[in-house]
């Protein structure tokens, strides 16, 4: 198998920055793809909240660089670390008026011109530091809106780079809902012409500039985090806008499934005291016999919370306790501390902690997903390492990894429209099942244990994928 050279773009990256799973998979996959014969390069900003000393991260001799963009020069600085336990390379992008001047990954208080000059600039910065390290990609794969110019830049401004002339570009689709839409006043600051870009129809939409659009038309392959999603973003329902233009390049997008780690298993015969260690913890009667219900997620409008409020009182009258672990929008927290201080069988943390949040998915016995939309999912292939049934809207990667019970391979429940009473009546359907059909709990519990979504196959289809592209 030939060694590619594959660079990776995102705006983050575990450990160093992380806001959603974007972070995860870009600070994951790069080890797994390193076994796949794949030399790995990976680029991310270097936020002010990046622990440089932690990280051994050091700035490089000789690699200060100046663009011109927007007829003003601004000044870039590179640092370098590795990727923990691996021989990963990891460059960050410094320039600081975009990046170290801020303590959080997306400051909510800038403009939306200024977000787009911080993410435009740094793809020009990375196609430069590439060049001046000379580490020429095979692959070059951007993720999500924020690096999604660089396959534009590809087939416009270093079109006749002869530095990328063999290069292929692939566009990671993380979460449609987020597509870099902006005034098209960014088109003079990112040193594009508007010929080329704007009356081809590859960066417009809606008379606006459109970064996503652009990856779709300009990259050579599109990927998105799960088999359904894949599906799902050619749809009015899911493809937020952009469906008719993914419709006409089917031909290059696929879904690759997110893994999870697998390292020593779970000893499910901890789980009662684990569970009696979070009934105490969150302020519920500790009851072994008693179903536990857990949600750890950000509480945003995404991840179903319309639907816990409409079926909060449902919820109370269950013979089953409910934990919610999780910060989000201060209206959907105002409804689950309501929730927790108006009921005996709900209770709330809103805070996140990562022990904690280990905890409760160890001492869950189910876990709850209701989620509008969800491209792929992390949590549900959690709970099932440590033999929490999960139970969730049968969307995105939730539809690709959880098999509905009842059935021999079952792992989960599922329910498909999304609305309150279907919610509702599912989790009835579990809670019953616990508490009246042990066999077949039993059997949920041990399917659940032995569902494996590793880093290991989704990098073999990566590795397919960037085969394919070469030719």
């Amino acid at each position: 198998m030939k060694k590619l050279k594959v660079l990776f773009a995102s705006a983050e990256v575990a450990p160093y920055s992380k806001v959603g799973g974007l972070a995860d998979v870009v600070g994951e996959l790069p080890h797994y793809l390193e076994k796949e014969d794949c030399e790995i390069a990976v680029f991310t900003p270097l936020y002010g909240c990046t622990d440089r000393e932690k990280w051994d991260i050091k700035e490089l001799e000789n690699s200060e660089l100046t663009i011109n963009m927007g007829h003003t020069y601004h000044i870039f600085k590179l640092y370098m670390g590795k990727m923990p336990n691996t021989n990963v390379n990891v460059f960050f992008v410094d320039n600081p008026k975009y990046f170290s001047c801020f303590n959080v990954v997306y400051p909510q208080w800038v403009d939306e011109m200024y977000e787009q000059q911080r993410y435009v600039s740094f793809s020009l910065a990375v196609l430069e530091y590439a060049k001046l390290l000379n580490f020429k990609p095979d692959i070059l794969h951007a993720h999500d809106w924020h690096t999604a110019m660089l396959p534009v830049y590809l087939k416009t401004n270093y079109k006749y780079d002869e530095f990328y002339s063999s290069t292929k570009s692939a566009f990671s689709i993380h979460n449609l809902a987020y597509q870099g839409s902006c005034d098209k006043s960014i088109i003079d600051f990112a040193n594009l012409r508007w010929d080329n870009v704007w009356y081809d129809n590859c960066l417009e939409h809606y008379g606006r500039v459109n970064w996503v659009k652009g990856a779709i038309y300009c990259s050579d392959k599109i990927l998105t985090v799960s088999p359904r999603y894949a599906q799902e973003i050619l749809g009015g329902e899911f493809g937020e806008g952009m469906d008719y233009t993914l419709r006409g390049q089917t031909h290059k997008l696929e879904g690759i499934l997110n893994g999870t780690h697998y390292q020593t298993p779970f000893d499910v015969a901890k789980k009662p005291e684990i569970k009696a260690y979070i009934q105490k913890t969150f302020g519920l009667p500790q009851n072994p016999d008693r179903p536990l219900v857990a949600m750890v997620s950000r509480l945003v409008y995404q991840k179903g919370l319309e639907l816990i409020d409409f079926a909060k009182f449902d919820l109370m009258s269950m013979p089953a306790d409910f934990v919610f672990l999780g910060t989000g929008e201060y209206g959907h927290e105002s409804m689950l501390i309501w929730a927790s201080n108006n009921s005996s069988n709900i209770r709330a943390w809103i805070d996140f902690k990562n022990d904690l949040a280990d905890e409760v998915y160890q001492a869950s016995d189910i876990f709850l997903m209701p989620s509008l939309f969800e491209p792929c999912g992390i949590s549900q292939m959690i709970a099932m390492k440590f033999g929490s049934v999960p139970l969730v809207r049968a969307v995105g990667g939730l539809d690709d990894t959880v098999i509905a019970y009842p059935g021999e391979r079952a792992n989960g429940f599922k329910f498909l429209t999304y609305d309150a009473r279907s919610m509702v009546d599912e989790l009835k359907n579990a809670v019953w099942t616990y508490y009246d059909r042990k066999d077949d709990w039993g059997k949920l519990v041990q399917n659940a244990l032995n569902s494996r979504f590793t880093w290991s196959d989704s990098a073999k289809k990566y590795r397919r994928v960037y085969d394919e592209l070469k030719g």
